[in-house]
Formats: structure tokens, sequence, C-alpha cells
């Protein structure tokens, strides 16, 4: 029986993975790091509402086998690319820290397609500084996930991302932007899951993680 670690538990991506973690036999506990709470109960999730700031209140909570890494936010939220920053790199750089430090041998994260440190671009360059960071940590497998834009039901309605839906799907039906085909959240979550299983650390792109979830 295996411990997972969550953070990112309140959104598309981890609201999915906790469900699927809660149904999973082969998890016993999952343990959730939230700003706010996700309002489940069940006997196996141990909600621990925590502020990233502090490290050093939420340390003692990032034990177990796995940590799975969903956290996120978008610029709109987060008012400014510092902000944005925070909470996509520095908070789950912080936990993966810890996790490593702590003995968590598994680490499993969800990054972008096109994530690259070295993108002109913030966004993708972000995600590829994250991704390039977390790499050298002493964990003894990690898993990156690189999926294209997310579907499915999300807390907070973003009109940016119905947009983006809308023209990906229509340029896919014409062979086009193949590389960024919409992808639902619990196709994500099910091939964190799966890539958890894996015995060697591995990157997987989009096509990668639809094949990974079958």
């Amino acid at each position: 029986m295996k411990k997972a670690i969550v953070i990112g538990a309140t959104g598309m991506v981890g609201t999915q993975l906790v469900k699927q973690l809660i149904n999973n036999v082969e998890y016993s506990e999952i343990v959730i790091l939230v700003r706010h709470t996700t309002g489940i109960i069940n006997p196996k999730l141990k909600e621990q509402l925590v502020n990233f700031d502090f490290p050093e209140t939420w340390s003692k909570y990032v034990t177990g086998d796995v940590l799975f890494s969903t956290l996120g936010t978008t610029i709109a939220q987060a008012k400014t690319k510092d902000e944005q920053y925070k909470v996509d790199f520095t908070y789950q750089f912080n936990v993966a820290k810890m996790a490593a430090g702590n003995g968590v041998s598994k680490y499993v994260l969800v990054s972008s397609a096109g994530a690259n440190q070295n993108s002109k671009a913030f966004y993708p360059r972000m995600k590829g500084e994250l991704e390039v960071s977390v790499q050298k940590l002493p964990f003894n497998i990690i898993c990156i996930l690189r999926p294209s834009l997310l579907v499915g039901n999300r807390m907070n309605t973003r009109l940016g991302e119905k947009i983006g839906f809308l023209i990906l799907t229509g340029l896919n039906k014409t062979g086009l932007f193949k590389r960024y085909k919409p992808i639902h959240a619990a196709i994500v979550a099910k091939a964190m899951i799966k890539a958890e299983e894996e015995k060697k650390s591995s990157i997987y792109t989009l096509d990668e993680i639809f094949k990974l979830a079958e």
C-alpha cells in the first residue's frame, strides 16, 4: 500500500487525480497540501491547509512514496509574472525539494507542451526551468508529463482556454497543431498514476500521455 502526496489538488488535473487515487486500491493514504479546503471527506484522504510561503510549517507532511505535482495558475489569476512564477515554479520546486529531502522516492510532475528553459516566451521558459531544476533533485524516479491545453471541469472558468480549445480543435481537424491537441484532465491524471508505476524516469509528450492512459 502506497502513500501519495498531492499539490494542486483543487485544480483541474489535481481534482481528477485525487478522485482516482481514492478509488485506487494500491493507495492507502493521500495527503493533499492545499490553500483552501476541497470539501472532500474520505478515510484515505488527509487534507492539510498550508501557506506555501512558510515551508517550515508544512514540511512534516511531505513524506510518503510519491509526490504528484499539479500546482499552477494563470497570469490572469496571478496578476503579475512574478506572482505566477512563485506559484508555478517556486512553490512546486520547494515542495519537490522538501519531498526529496524527506526520502520520497518518486516524483510525477505535470508540465506543459513546449516547455523549454531557453524559450523567449515566459510560460514555456518557466515550465522548462522547473523541469531542469527538479531533475537535479535526488529522487529515484522522476516522471514529467507535457500535456497541451487541458479540458474538463474547473472551479474558475477561463475564457482564454475556451477560445483556445475551439481554435485548436478546429485546427486539429485539418491536421494542424496535433502536438497541441486538447486533452481531458482525467486522462492526464490517469497517466500520472500509470507513470508512477513505471520503473524509470521519463518525459512524456502529448501522444505518449494518451497512450500511457489507455
